[in-house]
């Protein structure tokens, strides 16, 4: 499995990486109802055994939650585990030492001394400026507490930004992690891809799979309905879904071709793109050995082409 830098030289991780905002979360996935500790436990087991241990987090993904489990499960195995936190910019926090104090609190309940990557959540700035955010950053770099930096949801110019201040400090930005999928690919035309090649950062896709809506489950003809917060979810609509069918059925047509399903064909089209690493959300260890079937393997030119076609009307 071939595997990626993070940013111009920061750590070395897996090409796919797991996404970890339904551990825990109750609001938005269910946590507690159909699923819980155990089968999460296995999930976090699987990832290490099929060789995808590179998870991603946040201090607000269960309110903490996620980030104790992470914590709990790496405590229990003696294989490198990599780990990606975000930091939320709230309204509250004011100074550079409010930084530190919430890397702090997330080593804390993740049980480790550094993290692979610290991102900060939104390009909200309120009341610290982007310099005191990026500088706090930085020096936790110094510190060995942080070993990348990396930001989420900014735009092209928000980037460019925040290279502009990490590289005085000599600390690259590593990553941006936005949405971007086949079902959205608005990155494309915003900036943002262009903005992260120049610049040498490493793009994080969240929603690879757009909510599951790519893994081919859901058909107007389905029985299968969405859970938590996707029953409100337009793009689930009977509509929604006739309007996807031409994607999900080439997906299968390609995926039919490599014994892969359609999620996995879904997210080597990015991972074929080098440089984007998709954040494959797992509550089960089912999932995380169908997310992992994604690496390891390449789509032709011709079959990213087609796919790339297919799904122009998602670039807007």
């Amino acid at each position: 499995m071939e595997n990626i830098t993070l940013g111009q030289n920061g750590p070395v991780v897996k090409p796919v990486c797991i996404g970890t905002w339904a551990w825990g979360d109750k609001l938005f996935w269910n946590y507690g109802n159909e699923y819980g500790p155990q089968e999460l436990q296995a999930a976090f087991e699987a990832a290490v055994e099929v060789g995808v241990a590179f998870f991603d987090t946040a201090e607000v993904y269960g309110f903490g939650v996620s980030e104790q489990l992470l914590g709990q499960f790496m405590h229990k195995t003696t294989q490198q585990v990599q780990i990606a936190t975000k930091y939320g910019p709230f309204p509250w926090r004011i100074t550079a030492q409010s930084v530190s104090d919430a890397l702090t609190e997330s080593l804390k309940r993740l049980q480790v001394p550094k993290v692979t990557l610290y991102q900060v959540h939104w390009p909200f700035t309120f009341f610290m400026s982007q310099e005191t955010l990026m500088n706090a950053l930085a020096d936790e770099v110094e510190r060995g507490r942080i070993e990348a930096v990396g930001v989420s949801n900014y735009s092209a110019e928000q980037m460019r930004a925040a290279q502009k201040i990490l590289t005085c400090r000599g600390v690259p930005l590593a990553v941006n992690q936005v949405r971007y999928s086949l079902l959205d690919r608005q990155i494309e035309t915003n900036g943002i891809l262009d903005a992260a090649r120049e610049l040498g950062v490493t793009i994080l896709a969240y929603s690879p799979l757009a909510q599951g809506l790519l893994s081919g489950k859901y058909t107007v003809n389905s029985s299968q309905t969405p859970s938590g917060g996707r029953k409100w979810d337009p793009r689930f609509s009977k509509q929604g879904l006739q309007k996807i069918e031409p994607v999900i059925s080439l997906l299968r047509q390609i995926g039919e071709k490599y014994d892969r399903t359609p999620a996995q064909v879904a997210l080597n089209w990015l991972v074929t793109q080098g440089n984007v690493i998709p954040i494959a959300g797992a509550k089960t260890a089912q999932q995380v050995r169908d997310n992992a079937g994604a690496a390891g393997w390449r789509l032709s030119d011709e079959e990213w082409a087609e796919l790339e076609k297919v799904s122009r009307p998602w670039r807007i």
